[in-house]
């Protein structure tokens, strides 16, 4: 198995270095030869190295470096006065394969290892000095001649630049493997999901519009037990327009806050000017009720908002018990439901008002905002027509595509079914992480866990070996938290790809 990793220890410094004067002392005389047959690059303390290995053996190389000179920069002066138009440059060199290894997985892997390393980093473009016996690999890689060629005899060079737009048309980015996603959100489209969007659109004051909204409002209803009202938009637009009529009440609130997305609740309701007092525990931790039953119990309250999915932390808030106690008082719970919502069977009887989304859990593209809720909504002037839920109660009363209705009902059509093979994935997905420093129990679709000394570099070199984990969120970054999620239409076959992966890591750092 081929995998890419950025060289961090002395173990891998030496092996770059033989591989350096494997390919440019004896394969390409650019060096004199000595008996160490090693050779450590003039720029090693500057060189970012990105390796391929071949289970534990490294095979390939790539070195970039954005410090001033560059070594084209000693060759035929400053760069940029032959790019004008590029701002941030990083040089690429040192690229370099193992002979028995030179096969288009290799190359192909590096060229998106460094794609991606570049495009975190900011770079524009990368420059490279390209043997010529090598000019064609280097055009697949999309790099092109923009300068003269230096050198001479065996060790001729020509200076080539490579954007991303370049790299992006370049055959290298068309044949590269799909990446492999753990990701909770956006969701790859199962063909069946996807083909909506090739048909022609259709009018959302058709009839024939009428009738799909009809068949998703009748599947929407049976699996929350409430009345859904649709927009177009992203969950944040649902939550927006749910606490635009919590706003209505113009009464006292308790926001329930354990995570990010809690967290972001209040935000909201700021924004909105809404009086509220917020109950907050540690992240990852369950709420008290009994404290949040006290300070219900005061009659300070006329609402309470929660997150019921905190996919931030991996923690699912229960509201079952705090559904009652608001019914007995009178108090009007609302809950977010973007993540959780399609994860697993719940009802919403008894809540005042809900959140969910097309996308996340129920498996298509996100773009319709849902609000659930079981009193009748009437319209109100004073709020902005786009979040007035009572214009949306009769008929959907803005444009909205039609493809991205008929992809979402054909996703809710796969329910209940999909509620087991939902579970099914994330039983294997604990069994399998079970030993892995983890936040909380665990969520119906995804886990988050501790970033730990020995696996602190996890996420990044997954991702430079295409795997996706999902790392790249300032909530994580923060606390140092990484997520895998199953909800990806192929995470059965990626999943053991990634196990494959990830045996042949910990082995590597062992």
């Amino acid at each position: 198995m081929y995998w890419c990793k950025i060289a961090r220890t002395k173990k891998e410094f030496d092996e770059i270095a033989r591989l350096n004067y494997e390919t440019f002392v004896e394969e390409i005389p650019q060096h004199q030869a000595d008996a160490s047959s090693m050779r450590t690059d003039p720029f090693h303390g500057q060189n970012t190295y990105l390796i391929v290995l071949s289970g534990m053996d490294v095979v390939g190389m790539i070195a970039l470096r954005s410090e001033r000179p560059f070594s084209l920069d000693l060759k035929i002066g400053k760069v940029e006065s032959f790019l004008p138009d590029v701002v941030r440059i990083c040089e690429i060199r040192l690229l370099a394969v193992r002979k028995a290894h030179r096969n288009g997985r290799v190359f192909f892997l590096l060229a998106r290892a460094l794609s991606d390393y570049c495009l975190e980093q900011g770079f524009e473009a990368a420059i490279i000095s390209g043997t010529t016996r090598q000019l064609k690999l280097y055009g697949q890689l999309g790099f092109q001649p923009f300068a003269d060629p230096v050198g001479e005899g065996e060790a001729v060079f020509v200076p080539m630049v490579v954007t991303r737009r370049q790299y992006s048309d370049s055959v290298a980015a068309r044949l590269q493997t799909k990446r492999r996603l753990f990701v909770p959100g956006p969701v790859i489209l199962a063909a069946q999901l996807a083909a909506p969007f090739q048909e022609p659109p259709i009018s959302h004051r058709s009839v024939a519009f009428q009738e799909i909204r009809q068949e998703v409002d009748r599947l929407l209803y049976g699996m929350a037990e409430s009345t859904p009202y649709l927009l177009a938009g992203s969950g944040t637009l649902a939550n927006e327009a749910m606490l635009a009529q919590i706003q209505r009440l113009d009464s006292k609130g308790l926001i329930l806050v354990n995570g990010e997305f809690g967290r972001r609740l209040v935000n909201q309701a700021d924004r909105l000017g809404l009086d509220y007092v917020v109950e907050s525990t540690s992240w990852g931790e369950a709420f008290d009720i009994e404290k949040i039953v006290s300070k219900l119990e005061t009659g300070n309250y006329n609402w309470v908002l929660m997150v019921h999915g905190e996919t931030s932390t991996g923690q699912l808030n229960d509201f079952r018990e705090l559904t009652e106690i608001c019914l007995q008082q009178g108090i009007r719970l609302c809950l977010d439901c973007i993540s959780s919502f399609g994860a697993l069977p719940f009802s919403l009887r008894g809540v005042w008002l809900a959140t969910a989304a097309s996308g996340k859990a129920v498996g298509t593209m996100s773009g319709i905002a849902i609000v659930f809720a079981h009193h009748k909504i009437i319209p109100d002037n004073k709020l902005p027509s786009y979040l007035d839920l009572g214009l949306y109660s009769a008929n959907i009363p803005f444009t909205f595509p039609s493809s991205l209705l008929e992809s979402l009902k054909r996703a809710l059509n796969t329910y209940p079914e999909r509620y087991g093979l939902l579970d099914k994935r994330f039983k294997q997905l604990q069994e399998d992480t079970e030993d892995w420093p983890s936040l909380s129990a665990g969520y119906p679709t995804s886990r988050t866990f501790k970033t730990a000394a020995e696996n602190r570099f996890l996420f990044q070199d997954a991702h430079l070996s295409g795997f996706e984990l999902h790392a790249a969120s300032g909530y994580l970054k923060d606390r140092a938290l990484f997520q895998i999620s199953c909800i990806q239409p192929e995470f059965e076959k990626d999943w053991q790809q990634f196990l494959d992966f990830y045996k042949i890591y910990q082995h590597y750092h062992a």
